[in-house]
């Protein structure tokens, strides 16, 4: 028995296949890693500092709680809670400061990589399936063109808004203001450790997170055909921001909250309750607030692997 796929987005043709298609270089997410990651390599050792790497730490915790995880992916992507539209551009924005691309680039990889998985065949790209040093090239310096492939449509009010239209033109250009800020204080050190190490770090990271969440972990739940199951890796929850319970993903990924269980630490949750005791965020959803699934099951007991 097969159990549609439900997305807002996505609408499927009858020839979609998530399987067939070609993995290409991509030249401009390798050029743009690659010069992040050099430009780390080489100063970043002539530059280090207490400050510098005080920067790296705070900043990079700062844009990916903040921005990747509550801006880019439970509001941009999944409109799992609401609040004010300044409030909303900000956090996207810093989302986009991560370096994995602009929020239409991001929402399609995205809402693609979610459909396919959930199809009873993928392509090894989608899941991570290549052995470790393989998907790393492929995720960081590669894209994949599907032979057929589902329409995504983005909403009017993503895909129209001027503001969202802008940060997806210039997404890589959105790093200046913080570069000449971060020069104009704390000179090259600052725009060596700040900018450069943060985004080549960010992008690794996001890669290594994405590898591990479906191939190795815990698991509460099992989507029914679903070629790929996402798994929670609990010791990597507080550098994640709470991203690491990707199983829990799966199963409820309206849901705002990704550490569901009382011991499932989720930095992000708690930066959303605090804004929320301030009136700033509303309309948060919960996974038992959430519509039942029939391809969704409980499992007995945590499972290993596949």
């Amino acid at each position: 028995m097969s159990y549609p796929y439900q997305n807002r987005r996505i609408q499927e043709k009858s020839c979609a296949d998530a399987e067939q298609g070609s993995v290409y270089w991509s030249f401009e997410k390798s050029i743009w890693f690659s010069s992040m990651f050099i430009i780390f390599l080489i100063f970043g050792p002539m530059t280090i500092s207490v400050s510098a790497v005080l920067l790296f730490f705070i900043f990079t915790a700062f844009t990916l709680c903040f921005g990747h995880s509550l801006g880019m992916h439970r509001l941009f992507i999944h409109k799992s809670y609401s609040c004010p539209k300044w409030l909303e551009y900000f956090l996207v924005h810093l989302g986009v400061l991560v370096g994995l691309a602009g929020p239409f680039g991001m929402l399609r990889t995205h809402d693609l990589r979610d459909w396919a998985q959930r199809q009873n065949n993928c392509h090894d790209y989608f899941g991570h399936q290549q052995p470790i040093f393989t998907d790393g090239f492929w995720q960081i310096h590669c894209d994949i063109r599907l032979d057929k492939t589902p329409q995504i449509n983005i909403e009017p009010d993503y895909f129209d808004d001027p503001v969202y239209q802008w940060m997806e033109k210039y997404w890589m250009w959105q790093q200046l203001p913080w570069t000449v800020g971060f020069y104009l204080v704390g000179g090259l050190p600052w725009v060596v450790w700040g900018i450069c190490a943060r985004v080549a770090v960010s992008i690794i990271g996001h890669w290594l997170i994405g590898y591990f969440a479906h191939n190795q972990g815990h698991r509460h739940y099992h989507v029914k055909n679903a070629a790929i199951q996402g798994y929670n890796i609990p010791f990597t929850a507080l550098i994640t921001m709470g991203e690491n319970w990707h199983n829990n993903h799966h199963a409820f990924s309206g849901s705002a909250k990704l550490g569901i269980e009382s011991n499932e630490w989720d930095p992000g949750w708690w930066m959303l309750m605090a804004m929320k005791k301030i009136g700033l965020v509303s309309d948060i959803k919960l996974p038992s607030e959430l519509p039942e699934r029939s391809d969704l099951v409980t499992l007995s007991g945590d499972s290993r692997q596949r």
